[in-house]
């Protein structure tokens, strides 16, 4: 049976621009991550770092572990989307995600064995790479031992910590689900992060930039401004009675209010800080996706130029000037010489058509299968041990939470492909 697709266009670009472009703010930022602006400017000129540096041995622009995660975000939603249509049961997106972000934690240490795998992407050489992960992110992850499911990472904080490590790889859950209420993405979006960040800041502001990107990408006549101001709103009213909800809202207020000013990029952004907290790294790309609005060159570029965590601010700016201004406004340039390119735009394509498959269907998919079923990717040899191990430790991680299997039972027809 010939595979069915119902997407529009503009939804295909922007799932590309979303994780394509991502990347591009994320590789453009990584070449000066840990570097002063004096050293940026000395090296690169009065504007700044404008256009990749590209690596002497593979001719690319290196993404970094803010990349790397997003990717396996992505792997975790299909894996557990892909089990809801085809086995009838399964469960919200973090109940997959630990597991996810394990075997990302087995590309950065080859001596990490965790349980039986769940994603594809670990037959991607490229990725066993170590692009400055996070300390916080690698601690949590070998903290979590041996994968099992909780119910609330909210509600049981591994640590106590906010930086932005959470908030750079949430995108996908923003741009994946079309009609699941935003307020639910939301609360995954901070599930999701507390995985690793268990700080009120670490995890709220992914909450915001899910609901920034779902907006952009699924409401109609709003500006970016109007949808930065209605997050705000939301994040006030969810999380009322937390204790850091208007230090959040208030440095992404600051933000809306420095984008319109006279003052220079730099000087702005100096104002909001560094980067390397999560309240921080969001409102730096909000501001400058605000500020050049109607240029995406110019949005990263502002977002990179500056003391802080660079590659993270540079892919959560991309993320969001790449959505709202869509595919044919961006140059070209940010694609060619991208590392994993190929990859990149698989995951976006997989993530825009969804999970086609079903219990009761004849219809099939063999790559699909390979990928978010045996958990590798075609072309790759994987024993039938490793299979059933992978898909034994998920059936039981998966079985343990009802209260989630309802909630998104949803997706088998709310999903971005209307199915």
């Amino acid at each position: 049976m010939k595979k069915i697709v119902t997407v529009a266009l503009a939804c295909t670009g922007a799932f590309l621009i979303c994780a394509g472009l991502r990347a591009a703010g994320d590789a453009l930022g990584y070449a000066v991550e840990f570097d002063m602006e004096s050293e940026i400017f000395s090296r690169y000129g009065d504007a700044g770092i404008t256009e990749y540096e590209l690596d002497r041995n593979s001719g690319n622009a290196l993404i970094s572990d803010d990349t790397q995660m997003t990717l396996f975000t992505a792997n975790g939603i299909l894996v557990g989307e892909t089990r809801l249509c085809t086995r009838g049961i399964g469960g919200a997106s973090h109940m997959y995600m630990l597991r996810s972000y394990q075997d990302w934690l087995k590309t950065q240490d080859d001596s990490y064995v965790g349980q039986g795998r769940i994603s594809w992407l670990l037959d991607v050489p490229q990725l066993h790479n170590r692009r400055a992960p996070g300390n916080t992110c690698l601690s949590a992850l070998y903290e979590s031992g041996n994968g099992k499911y909780c119910e609330s990472y909210v509600e049981s904080r591994i640590n106590d910590s906010k930086g932005c490590g959470a908030v750079m790889r949430v995108a996908p859950l923003g741009i994946h689900y079309k009609d699941v209420s935003v307020e639910t993405l939301m609360e995954e979006a901070a599930e999701i992060s507390a995985i690793t960040h268990g700080h009120e800041l670490g995890y709220m502001p992914s909450a915001a930039l899910t609901y920034i990107l779902n907006q952009i990408v699924y409401s109609e006549g709003k500006s970016l401004r109007e949808i930065v101001s209605d997050a705000i709103r939301k994040i006030r009213d969810m999380y009322a009675e937390t204790e850091h909800v208007n230090a959040l809202c208030s440095i992404l207020e600051k933000a809306a209010e420095l984008a319109v000013n006279r003052k220079n990029d730099i000087d702005n952004i100096h104002e909001l800080g560094e980067g390397w907290v999560a309240e921080e790294a969001l409102a730096i790309a909000v501001y400058c996706a605000l500020r050049h609005s109607d240029d995406f060159s110019k949005c990263i570029i502002a977002a990179v130029n500056h003391n802080g965590d660079s590659d993270s601010t540079g892919a959560i700016a991309g993320n969001i000037i790449g959505a709202y201004l869509g595919y044919e406004a961006i140059d070209k340039k940010w694609i060619e010489n991208l590392e994993l390119i190929d990859v990149i735009l698989e995951m976006s394509d997989d993530l825009c058509h969804g999970c086609q498959l079903a219990e009761f269907s004849s219809y099939s998919d063999p790559v699909w299968e390979s990928k978010y079923i045996d958990m590798m990717r075609p072309g790759s040899e994987m024993t039938q041990s490793e299979i059933a191990i992978s898909s034994c430790s998920l059936v039981i991680n998966s079985c343990s939470c009802p209260k989630y299997i309802s909630r998104f039972k949803t997706l088998k027809k709310h999903s971005a492909n209307g199915i």
